[in-house]
């Protein structure tokens, strides 16, 4: 379902054997690691379709609505067009095209840059996007300075957590050990909320806070946008949201590493605050499908409908369910970063 990447929480002592207990974001790393580099994940002979491989309409609408993004920025020339995650170069193919036919000074201002760690991803983005590509980087601090629009459709639920439990009036946090969750004394857990009854879980995820704060404080000081597309709910709170999804359906997420593809929801919340605190003005969260259906993802299936009528079913079909609040329109969210001196953009205006 998921554009995951490999997304390593910091080493330790524990995470360099298997059967040692392993605190549960170097448990998730270590799996992710391990599942994109044994298997081709995305599309139908895949785990799961992103919203990209579902129509190409996905991808178009991003690229416009970085392009209106572009000209309230001023028209920097030149400025970073950036994907976080980019899986095989659908999201980005499709929205530069959109963007050489409906904006082409963007287009000629515009440089690719693209944030992917797995060699085997780079070779597949590379071949459907050829020169269009300036560079690829291992994280975002290696991103030239400058003004930057940045994409990232899910990628945030990919990375690591920690997860810890309330437990006697004290916290407890998760490892994995053999297939099964341990429990061990929390010893430096971040602030949690002191009311919590017991057995509450409250999950933290520290590498999505840590590229939200990056790219808000990049944001303010250099000007910029960054879109954010992804699944959780709007306020955080308590539970676990861990989960694991092979062809077949779900699966145990404590199970062998690499044998399926282990997420978990995003605290958008937790990223909001992070972001503003960091400096930035922050749209949204909203629904992924009030956003969508407001750049005009309904209007362009149609049209892409009417172009090719023997594929006109699948196309107004993936748009309901990237849209419709019974599929993926309600649970996936749309959440934004800008500089404060940039005018309202397009999905966010008040209703």
């Amino acid at each position: 379902m998921a554009e995951r990447r490999d997304t390593s929480a910091p080493e330790g002592p524990d995470s360099s054997t298997a059967e040692a207990p392993e605190r549960l974001d170097r448990f998730m790393a270590r799996a992710a690691r391990a599942y994109y580099a044994g298997r081709e994940p995305f599309g139908a002979g895949g785990d799961f379709i992103t919203a990209p491989e579902m129509t190409q309409a996905f991808g178009e609408c991003l690229g416009l609505w970085a392009a209106i993004a572009w000209q309230g920025m001023g028209r920097p020339d030149p400025v970073l067009l950036v994907e976080l995650g980019p899986g095989r170069g659908t999201l980005m193919a499709d929205a530069l095209r959109a963007i050489a036919e409906m904006a082409p000074g963007f287009r000629a201002a515009l440089r690719v840059h693209l944030v992917e760690t797995s060699p085997r991803l780079r070779q597949a983005q590379a071949d459907r996007l050829g020169t269009a590509v300036a560079a690829w980087h291992d994280d975002i601090a290696t991103l030239p300075a400058g003004p930057a629009i940045v994409l990232a459709n899910e990628f945030l639920d990919a990375l690591p957590i920690r997860q810890f439990v309330r437990r006697g009036g004290a916290w407890m946090e998760r490892f994995v050990t053999e297939g099964h969750f341990e429990e061990r004394p929390a010893t430096d857990a971040p602030p949690l909320p002191a009311a919590a009854e017991e057995g509450a879980i409250q999950e933290v995820n520290e590498p999505a806070r840590a590229v939200v704060g990056a790219l808000a404080g990049r944001i303010a000081a250099q000007g910029g946008v960054a879109l954010f597309l992804d699944y959780g709910p709007e306020k955080g709170g308590l539970g676990d949201s861990l989960q694991a999804m092979t062809r077949q359906g779900s699966a145990d997420p404590l199970g062998e590493p690499g044998a399926a593809d282990v997420t978990a929801h995003v605290d958008f919340a937790a990223l909001a605050s992070v972001a503003s605190g960091a400096g930035t003005t922050v749209l949204g969260p909203l629904p992924q499908g009030v956003f969508l259906a407001r750049l005009g993802l309904f209007t362009r299936a149609a049209m892409l409908a009417r172009m090719d009528p023997a594929g006109a079913g699948r196309h107004l079909a993936a748009a309901q369910r990237l849209a419709a609040p019974e599929h993926m329109g309600r649970l996936f969210k749309a959440l934004c970063l800008c500089h404060p001196g940039l005018p309202p953009l397009p999905g966010f205006e008040d209703p």
